[in-house]
């Protein structure tokens, strides 16, 4: 069963990940619906974030597709399906700037 955005926020909001941007990419991709990203303050907290989230995901019914990155904690995708998150430090979400590539 899909993971509403609602609910991925708010388990993202709970363990103070910060700056959460959530863009639907719908028209855009037929990977996902949505982009989910925020950060955290370190690589321990990166890893952090990322471990609840799937920890609250499955047991709320829903197994992830994948999770990559946790070997360093710079960025973590969390693929949900419906919805990929990407948990990243600060410096390398400034890099990327995945909010500047997918919204409109």
């Amino acid at each position: 069963m899909p993971q509403s955005v609602d609910f991925i926020v708010e388990i993202l909001d709970e363990i103070q990940a910060s700056d959460i941007t959530v863009i639907d990419v719908s028209q855009q991709t037929s990977v996902t619906d949505n982009m989910i990203i925020c950060s955290g303050r370190s690589s321990r907290h990166v890893k952090a974030i990322a471990n609840t989230l799937i920890e609250k995901v499955k047991a709320n019914g829903q197994r992830p597709l994948g999770c990559h990155g946790e070997e360093t904690g710079d960025w973590i995708l969390v693929d949900l399906g419906d919805s990929i998150v990407h948990i990243m430090q600060p410096e390398v979400r400034a890099h990327y700037n995945l909010e500047g590539l997918w919204k409109n």
